[in-house]
């Protein structure tokens, strides 16, 4: 029994040796916020686009993106895979209109703490907006130009997405 023990012991500290996250020793939060006015309900909107995994509809224009939810049904600590498990995103927070999740560190890479948030927010009883922020480190990047490249990148990206839910929520 000892020996299982140790030898338990010794695979974790093996492991635990092994598995190695990079990490910023000063790190460079940037937060990206985009928001889309949409000509539905929040509740409306919501029930179209808010589903953890229905990001496989609107994330990429002219194509569906293969969304799983690996680990829950939903609710917080629910783990979705994107293409095939290329992406994984833990579900960090929830409400009835919005949602956040956080990207987890991958062995080996760069940490940058990559969480986003997606909510509908009411304007009016007919209308209401989608807002989307994302936040991470860019300190890993080599200079601004770099940083600012990548910031311009996902806001193409996170502003295409958001034109996309918009379509899908106002369509019939």
């Amino acid at each position: 029994m000892i020996s299982l023990v140790l030898q338990a012991a010794s695979f974790s500290l093996a492991m635990a040796v092994t598995t190695v996250h990079t990490r910023a020793a000063d790190p460079e939060y940037t937060t990206i916020k985009m928001e889309i006015v949409v000509n539905k309900s929040a509740a409306e909107t919501w029930a179209k686009v808010g589903g953890y995994c229905d990001l496989g509809k609107w994330i990429a224009t002219g194509r569906t993106v293969p969304c799983t939810v690996t680990s829950g049904e939903g609710e917080m600590g629910s783990v979705r895979s994107i293409t095939n498990g290329a992406v994984l995103e833990v579900l960090t927070a929830r409400t009835d209109l919005s949602y956040g999740y956080a990207q987890p560190a991958k062995d080996g890479q760069f940490y940058n703490l990559y969480h986003g948030f997606l909510e509908a927010k009411p304007m009016t009883t007919t209308t209401s907006k989608l807002i989307y922020t994302l936040l991470y480190d860019v300190s890993n990047l080599p200079d601004k130009a770099a940083k600012d490249a990548d910031v311009a990148r996902r806001r193409r990206q996170f502003e295409a997405a958001l034109v996309n839910m918009k379509a899908i929520a106002e369509a019939p």
